[in-house]
């Protein structure tokens, strides 16, 4: 497609386009001669990303630049944000490669070598071998971030709180998440058509991270009160 038809799928004006290329948050568009350019699907839903990261995240273009390069000082992206520069990486890349290095994630979180391959060890995440050096895709480094700030709040080896613990959530995630998608299936097969099906879904899951953040936090406190009130009862 033109740029003329880019413009019209994403809704982005030219120039604005013009801008993602020169930060390379977007892959340059195939040149079969001089003064010719198309662009492919892929630079729709790149552009695309970049403008939901803008809005939702409140991201700038140097921090989405930064964590497509493996910044891995990066830190307060969102769970729905990671999706969005894994495509972006992916687009630009050409693979799905992990872009942050395990020894970034070090210069903040002393025990991060530790703690992924804790994670790794009990299947949250997955480690990749590199000449340049032991990496981990964006939402794997996240998980690593987290446990580093956790560490950070206290919740450390004196207390007998070390990443393997996190393995129970393993299973809690994978039954919510298949009793989440086979609703959602049931309820839209032959009523919705699969590019609203993808909107909604993008729209919903991080509504759904709240809500269910909110249930964890009510049982949280009903438990913990009840169990301190078990144990100093008479």
């Amino acid at each position: 497609m033109k740029m003329r038809d880019l413009e019209t799928r994403t809704g982005v004006h030219r120039e604005t386009i013009r801008v993602y290329l020169r930060h390379k948050l977007i892959p340059e568009p195939d040149r079969p001669r001089r003064n010719v350019a198309d662009y492919s699907e892929k630079h729709v839903s790149a552009i695309l990303a970049i403008r939901q990261l803008q809005q939702d995240s409140r991201l700038t273009l140097a921090q989405i630049g930064a964590l497509m390069d493996g910044d891995g000082a990066q830190g307060g992206v969102g769970a729905s944000a990671l999706d969005k520069l894994e495509q972006l990486v992916a687009h630009r890349s050409g693979t799905d490669g992990p872009p942050v290095s395990i020894a970034s994630l070090a210069e903040h979180y002393p025990e991060a070598e530790a703690d992924a391959r804790t994670l790794a060890s009990i299947g949250i995440l997955d480690i990749i071998e590199t000449e340049g050096g032991d990496m981990l895709s964006l939402s794997s480094a996240q998980f690593v971030r987290i446990w580093g700030e956790m560490r950070k709040s206290g919740f450390d080896g004196h207390l007998n709180y070390t990443p393997d613990i996190l393995g129970f959530y393993l299973d809690a995630a994978d039954f919510v998440g298949r009793w989440e998608a086979t609703t959602f299936l049931q309820r839209i097969e032959g009523r919705v058509d699969i590019g609203e099906a993808v909107t909604m879904v993008e729209r919903a899951l991080p509504l759904m991270l709240d809500f269910f953040g909110l249930l964890r936090q009510q049982a949280f406190f009903r438990h913990y009160e009840a169990i301190r009130g078990a144990r100093t009862d008479p």
